[in-house]
């Protein structure tokens, strides 16, 4: 199906009018790769259409949420039916509990958990409770790790190890962030000598196991123990942030993946969002029952929510929860996503192109780089420039990539065999002509 005019472009001067920059989330806007952002009309499957009738395969997936790809039978029964049943209450429903009572049965690190509507809403929860629980103010972050966009979240790296960070947005006051703490991700150095330093201080360590918004960078196991070590000698929680990688990665998210080289690992507090919701706005957080119980109306540490526990979500995060849930799912879905990786790389490597991915599960990424990046440092010596090319290119022959080099990338269990091999056929075809300039 095809159109004399654009529509997606139709669509984007309309929007560019009446919401800020076209778009309702930045990444939206494809200014980090320049061109019209397909404005989607439908999707099915492992495939999106945009307002042309142009069909394409799907590696975003919703940014993460559809890992059993979009439509799929028993999720859209579950949600028309809760449908009927009414959209919002504002009051308790048993359907909350068993979501609940789902998520604690599939993430043993977790006592209690509290719903609420985004996964930025989980983070800032999750690090107000932390600091009610402990009765400290400080918090430490990793550069390259995206938490969502509150205040206190928003942060770079200082100049210095004893320094704090600095606002990467305009509207945040350096003094909200006066408290966070910016530290190099997999540095293990700088990480024990900033609690040496403050630890005593530290309410939370919060991290991306495997961060999303670097493309895909993995904690390494000697990180992640030693952050686990730290944060149990002073008293501070650790905090993974699951929202990408929670039942995403592994059914038991990437805290699951970590306890199998770190005997008895677990995080004390756990962010949650995505795949629980299954496409519906719905995230979580967790921890043990003595964190848990400093939260209103038990506690003093206040959070509430109109939509929390949304009915309508709920059934559509139950239903997903039901079908990863199966035996199996996770080998297929990891097979699918490594063969991916694989596919792209023996390409590249056919035509020249230096290249390098990774995944986990039905998350992954990749970069125009001849090894695989452990720090956001190491993440910005991509080449942007051929990056763009690359997802013009995909993008031109059916293949939606993220449009931005440094966002991972998703596999559903709605795509097949043939959707891979197509896609690595296209991209082989885009790196014959990044090879020859």
């Amino acid at each position: 199906m095809t159109h004399p005019t654009d529509l997606n472009q139709v669509l984007f001067d309309r929007a560019s009018k009446v919401i800020p920059g076209g778009v309702n989330s930045p990444v939206r806007a494809f200014r980090a790769v320049g061109g019209t952002p397909r404005f989607i009309s439908r999707a099915q499957g492992a495939y999106i259409w945009d307002a042309n009738g142009q069909r394409y395969t799907d590696y975003i997936g919703s940014w993460g949420p559809m890992i059993l790809g979009h439509g799929h039978p028993a999720v859209v029964e579950a949600v028309q039916k809760a449908v009927l049943e009414g959209f919002s209450y504002g009051a308790p429903t048993e359907r909350e509990v068993e979501l609940a009572e789902a998520i604690l049965k599939i993430m043993p690190s977790m006592d209690m958990v509290r719903l609420v509507s985004s996964g930025t809403e989980a983070a800032m929860s999750t690090i107000r409770l932390a600091r009610g629980a402990t009765g400290r103010s400080k918090l430490i972050k990793f550069e390259g790790c995206y938490h969502g966009h509150a205040d206190a979240l928003l942060v770079k790296a200082g100049s210095g190890l004893a320094t704090f960070g600095n606002p990467t947005s305009s509207g945040v006051p350096p003094e909200v962030v006066q408290h966070t703490v910016v530290l190099e991700y997999n540095n293990i150095e700088q990480l024990e000598e900033a609690f040496a330093i403050q630890g005593h201080e530290i309410a939370c360590l919060m991290m991306e196991p495997i961060c999303g918004n670097m493309n895909f960078v993995r904690a390494s196991v000697p990180f992640v123990k030693r952050c686990r070590e730290l944060c149990t000698q002073y008293g501070a929680l650790l905090v993974f942030d699951e929202v990408m990688t929670g039942f995403r990665v592994a059914l038991g998210g990437a805290q699951s993946v970590y306890a199998k080289d770190i005997p008895g690992f677990e995080p004390d507090m756990t962010v949650m969002g995505k795949v629980i919701g299954g496409g519906m706005p719905l995230a979580a957080f967790g921890a043990k029952r003595a964190v848990m119980q400093h939260l209103a109306p038990l506690g003093t540490v206040y959070q509430a929510g109109t939509l929390s526990g949304n009915p309508v979500a709920t059934a559509c995060g139950l239903a997903t929860l039901a079908e990863i849930s199966k035996p199996g799912f996770y080998d297929e879905l990891g097979r699918k996503t490594r063969a991916l990786i694989s596919g792209l790389s023996q390409a590249a490597a056919a035509e020249g192109v230096a290249f390098c991915g990774d995944s986990e599960g039905g998350m992954m990424g990749f970069y125009l780089l001849p090894e695989l990046p452990q720090t956001y440092s190491q993440v910005m010596k991509t080449e942007g420039a051929k990056f763009n090319q690359l997802f013009h290119g995909l993008l031109d022959r059916g293949v939606y990539i993220a449009p931005a080099l440094y966002e991972a990338g998703f596999v559903s269990n709605a795509h097949t065999d043939a959707d891979i091999a197509a896609t690595v056929a296209a991209a082989q075809d885009v790196f014959k002509s990044l090879s020859t300039q």
